[in-house]
C-alpha cells in the first residue's frame, strides 16, 4: 500500500470517528431529553432569538433548515406543550413563537450541546490553526462533493428521530 493511500485511510478513519462521536452525542441528548437533536436545537434558537418578535422562517435561518422542515419540528414541540404559536398584536397574518413556561423549564434544564463545547475549546487555539483546521474540512467537503449538502444537524440511526 502506498503512504497516500494509507493517509487517505486514516482521514476516512478521523472523520468516522467525529461522526460517531456526534451520533453518540446526539443519542444520550435524545434520551436524557427525550427530545430530538433537531427539537432541541429549535427549542434553544426560540428561548435565545433577540428578535422580538421570533417566526418559523427566522428560526429557520438560525438553525439551517427549511422553514417546512422547522414547521413540522415546531407542530411536536407545541404537541408537547414546549412551544406556542400566537398572532402579532401588529400584523394578525404573521404567526409568532415563544416557550411556554414548561418549554422555558426545560429549555434551562438542557445539557450544554458537543458543539458548544467544541467552539469554546476551538477558542483557545490560535487563530491560524483554527483558519488551517477549516481550510482543511473546507477541502475535504469539495472532496467529498458535499458543498450542496444540507448543514442542518446530524441525525442518529436508531433513536426515534424527526428529520423535519
Amino acid at each position: 500500500m502506498r503512504h497516500d493511500d494509507t493517509v487517505g485511510f486514516e482521514v476516512l478513519r478521523a472523520l468516522r470517528r467525529i461522526l460517531r462521536r456526534v451520533s453518540l452525542h446526539s443519542r444520550e441528548l435524545a434520551r436524557h431529553t427525550g427530545l430530538t437533536l433537531p427539537q432541541l436545537i429549535s427549542l434553544k434558537a426560540i428561548a435565545e432569538s433577540a428578535d422580538k418578535e421570533v417566526t418559523i422562517g427566522s428560526i429557520s435561518s438560525r438553525v439551517s433548515l427549511s422553514s417546512a422542515t422547522v414547521s413540522r419540528i415546531i407542530d411536536r414541540l407545541v404537541s408537547k406543550d414546549l412551544v406556542e404559536r400566537y398572532r402579532s398584536e401588529s400584523d394578525r397574518r404573521k404567526v409568532l413563537l415563544r416557550l411556554t413556561e414548561h418549554g422555558a423549564e426545560r429549555y434551562h434544564a438542557l445539557p450544554a450541546p458537543l458543539d458548544e463545547r467544541f467552539l469554546e475549546r476551538l477558542k483557545d487555539i490560535s487563530e491560524r490553526e483554527r483558519l488551517s483546521l477549516l481550510a482543511a474540512l473546507d477541502r475535504i467537503v469539495q472532496l467529498m462533493d458535499a458543498e450542496a449538502e444540507d448543514a442542518a444537524p446530524i441525525l442518529v440511526e436508531g433513536v426515534e428521530v424527526e428529520d423535519e
